[in-house]
């Protein structure tokens, strides 16, 4: 929504009014630093909305305005209610808008029928624990609701069992202990890059990276693929690297890009 509708077409549609700025709701902030307007985290680091928007272009972070960034949501509650607005009491949800039950699975299922069909759970050995009725109800990293009994199902406990990857051709779920989660080296691709000179990071540059909206920034250091995209190197190994999901960079609360 952020990429297509707000940041694109709500953007068009307010410059062909002829308006000097959009203002929106999200919780990051816009700063005017010595070589342009740069993105930063927000001073709530529990509402920071920093990870999802790391493809905002510096074209449209030059038309945007987040006047919320620099407030705890309590005082934007207080503002609410100050100028009689219904939502100021409105309950927070994390829940994506088309998605209003919180009931994922029945959207992907809708589009994706063939991620509801049955197939196996198998173990990093090759043993075929169980079956599962749907690879979209599954995710990397995953350790409970897996369906499969027969083990401990503690985090601490070295029997857990964990989605390792799943492999949506075969339909197949494939699990093992959490050391094999273990990822310190990534591949991106469609790099945004709002940092520092303009154009893509230099190779080797050390930054934080944030592979999960829910983190915190971890050290890693950034280099050019062979062919295309640019590889990420942590410095400890992180658990749950997914396909799909973004990896954004940072320098202190600004953030370089994703």
């Amino acid at each position: 929504c952020n990429q297509t509708v707000k940041f694109r077409d709500l953007v068009a549609a307010a410059k062909d009014l002829g308006a000097e700025s959009l203002a929106t709701g999200h919780y990051i902030r816009r700063v005017d630093g010595p070589d342009g307007p740069e993105l930063h985290r927000a001073v709530d680091a529990a509402r920071d909305q920093s990870y999802f928007l790391f493809a905002t272009t510096p074209e449209q972070l030059a038309f945007l305005r987040f006047p919320l960034g620099d407030m705890p949501k309590d005082d934007v509650r207080c503002h609410a209610r100050r100028l009689g607005l219904e939502i100021s009491e409105k309950p927070d949800s994390q829940d994506i808008c088309f998605v209003p039950d919180g009931r994922y699975a029945s959207v992907v299922e809708r589009l994706r029928p063939e991620a509801g069909e049955p197939g196996e759970i198998v173990h990093l050995d090759g043993s075929v624990l169980g079956l599962h009725k749907g690879i979209m109800h599954f995710t990397i990293g995953q350790r409970k609701g897996l369906g499969i009994g027969g083990r401990k199902d503690a985090s601490e406990d070295e029997d857990a069992l964990y989605v390792i990857r799943i492999d949506p051709a075969a339909r197949r779920v494939v699990v093992g202990p959490r050391s094999a989660l273990a990822t310190s080296r990534l591949r991106v691709s469609e790099l945004n890059w709002l940092g520092h000179g303009g154009g893509p990071p230099v190779d080797g540059m050390d930054l934080m990276v944030r592979i999960r909206s829910t983190m915190e920034p971890v050290p890693g250091r950034v280099y050019a693929a062979e062919n295309s995209g640019t590889i990420v190197e942590l410095t400890k190994p992180e658990f749950g690297v997914s396909p799909g999901q973004a990896a954004v960079f940072y320098d202190g609360s600004r953030v370089l890009g994703g």
